[in-house]
């Protein structure tokens, strides 16, 4: 039961391959096993069929019996055949079976096998049954391990027989098959301006060496996931018309210490080979890490990234070859890979601000049927916070939500739907609410939109909903600002906690009770509380001290206090005492406009959802009739 903050979920920016070296040295781990096991069972199984030993009683007993035919001296045993033997081996074979027991001193034994007519055998070795069994029994499954181990370090190396391991797997794209240029990249003005001039050197070099001008080494696209890092780094290509060395970081680092360093060299050889050429490395930060070995450190790693650097050191950039990297972690990248002769420039991809997002929605809708009623400012407004892949996402949202609603074209109706799917989830038609439920969620929702709509420093109300959605809320209002704001004050940071804690007020006016459905608002006002005590310095107990530091600033974006215990005691209480003024601000607020509260919020029970416009206009006629 929560708002629309206009947040969105930034998507994984770059495209990871599998890592397969830990499974296919397994594989081959496994083969060679099973092997030798096969071998070894067959060897036993072959004995076993043709040879049982029995102890030297039992053969005496054959003997005195008569029922000894042969008998062949060895040089520790004695093997003999039996006149008639109905063993399973015989009938299995064909062959009698030959026992076999120990050698034992019995002088007066050769004298009772004459008299009882037993053919006796003396012992010759044989060599060649030696070469034979030898052969068997370790040249052939050494011989299958060896042609087994080939074919696993082919699959390995990607092409290239046992040296094949350390081989560089990228992929190279040329013009045709990169189909991007600049123009298919929008919102990213600066960033491309960055880069204009790294494709106008690729284009014509003399132009600058004459005045002795260098080409950067190398840049770096930074920015938070879904903002078109990769999509940048492939119009770079598209528009030099060279080839493109596309690879992850994760691609260079296998199980065995030094691969990774083998295809660094092999990388760049290839690269020097096609220039002018541009290598783009994926989510550099997979390799690029800082060596600080503090906390235990990496021998592959670091072996692929310090022959990385003496490349990026050794290779002559006049001949045209330029690096490109992109990552949304540059605070943990090595500070030798960022000095200038490496990667010489920082581009920043940041998330596209109103016209960005405008010029974005254009691109991705330009291959879409849409119908007058579209209007793509309106929704760049609505969508604060989004970058391209969010917007990417909206377009063709809409466009499933028109076919399914049997539409030829995409209408107003089906964008703001497909921005209430990504910033919600979809409606959960299902799921029914319980009388009592639903009129709580209505006065909850109400009571965001009413202490919304009075106070001054606020945004408008576009919707109101009480129909639940997939990604847990039971209902929201959506505000979209007049304009775009790049700053707040504290003034308008006060009505925004104010109109967050205002539907858990609503609730306790109306129906002298809490609930859980405040849990976000809750934990939203607190963040924002915080950020203004510890960050913005909006406190009047702590002043302009900063408290607090913000690591992963493309990612999650996590606070690290940096004050003491006893410090972090006393912000916990400025937040308190903050988060309760504007709580009791928002039930007077309330309490003051409480049969405006009940008609809105009768309305909406009935009607689920209502727009901003019949908002405004209830309020504005209970207000004129009280």
């Amino acid at each position: 039961m929560s708002e629309d903050q206009n947040n969105f979920n930034n998507g994984s920016g770059g495209d990871k391959r599998p890592n397969r070296g830990p499974a296919t040295a397994m594989m081959l781990v496994i083969a060679v096993i099973m092997t030798i096991a096969v071998i070894a069972l067959m060897n036993n199984a072959v004995r076993g069929v043709s040879y049982q030993e029995t102890p030297y009683n039992e053969f005496y007993e054959h003997l005195q019996k008569d029922e000894v035919e042969a008998v062949t001296y060895k040089e520790s045993r004695i093997d003999y055949t039996l006149k008639e033997d109905n063993s399973a081996s015989n009938v299995l074979t064909g062959k009698k079976k030959t026992y076999y027991t120990g050698s034992v001193p019995d002088y007066d034994l050769v004298p009772e096998l004459k008299a009882k007519g037993v053919t006796i055998n003396g012992y010759i070795p044989d060599n060649s049954g030696s070469i034979l069994s030898f052969i068997l029994v370790w040249i052939m499954p050494i011989a299958i391990v060896f042609l087994l181990m080939i074919f696993m370090s082919r699959r390995l190396g990607r092409g290239g027989g046992l040296m094949g391991i350390g081989k560089s797997n990228a992929k190279i794209y040329e013009q045709k098959d990169t189909g991007v240029t600049f123009k298919d990249v929008a919102g990213q003005d600066e960033a491309k301006e960055s880069l204009v001039e790294v494709v106008d050197f690729l284009h014509h070099p003399n132009k600058y060496t004459s005045i002795g001008a260098k080409l950067p080494k190398g840049a770096l696209l930074v920015g938070p996931p879904g903002t078109g890092k990769t999509l940048l780094a492939k119009a770079v290509a598209g528009e030099a018309g060279v080839p493109f060395f596309s690879l992850a970081g994760s691609d260079f680092v296998e199980m065995f210490v030094g691969v990774g360093a083998s295809r660094v060299r092999d990388l760049f050889s290839e690269a020097q080979k096609k220039a002018p050429a541009i290598i783009f490395i994926d989510e550099i930060d997979a390799i690029g890490k800082s060596r600080d070995t503090r906390f235990g450190g990496n021998d592959e790693r670091e072996q692929t990234l310090n022959q990385l650097l003496a490349e990026m050191d050794g290779f002559d950039s006049s001949k045209g070859v330029f690096i490109l990297a992109a990552t949304n972690r540059p605070e943990v990248l090595d500070k030798a890979l960022l000095r200038p002769g490496r990667l010489d420039r920082r581009v920043i991809v940041d998330k596209p601000d109103l016209k960005g997002r405008l010029e974005t929605l254009k691109v991705h809708a330009k291959n879409v049927r849409l119908d007058d009623t579209v209007d793509l400012e309106e929704i760049a407004l609505a969508t604060s916070g989004a970058v391209g892949s969010d917007l990417a996402n909206m377009i063709n949202e809409a466009a499933i939500a028109a076919v399914k609603a049997k539409r030829k074209a995409v209408s107003q109706e089906d964008l703001w739907e497909a921005v209430e799917v990504v910033v919600a989830g979809k409606e959960k038609k299902d799921r029914i609410l319980s009388e009592d439920e639903k009129k709580t969620v209505a006065y909850h929702e109400v009571g965001h939109a009413l202490v919304t709509a009075v106070s001054k420093n606020s945004e408008p109300v576009q919707k109101i909903t009480i129909v639940p959605r997939t990604m847990g809320t039971l209902g929201y209002v959506m505000q979209v600002p007049e304009e775009e704001k790049y700053l707040m004050s504290k003034d308008e940071m006060i009505s925004r906690l104010t109109t967050l804690l205002a539907g858990r007020a609503a609730e306790e006016i109306v129906f002298n009770r809490i609930t859980t459905g405040a849990a976000n608002d809750i934990e939203q006002a607190t963040k924002l509380a915080r950020a203004m005590v510890t960050q913005y310095g909006m406190s009047d107990e702590f002043g302009l001290m900063g408290l607090e530091t913000i690591e992963d600033k493309y990612l999650e974006g996590r606070a690290v206090m940096n004050c003491s215990d006893a410090t972090s005691t006393q912000i916990d209480n400025e937040i308190k005492n903050m988060l309760k003024k504007c709580y009791a601000k928002a039930k007077q607020i309330l309490t003051e406009n409480r049969k405006v509260l009940d008609a809105i919020a009768a309305h909406l029970f009935e009607k689920e959802t209502i727009t901003g416009k019949e908002f405004m206009e209830i309020l504005n006629r209970e207000k004129a009739e009280s």
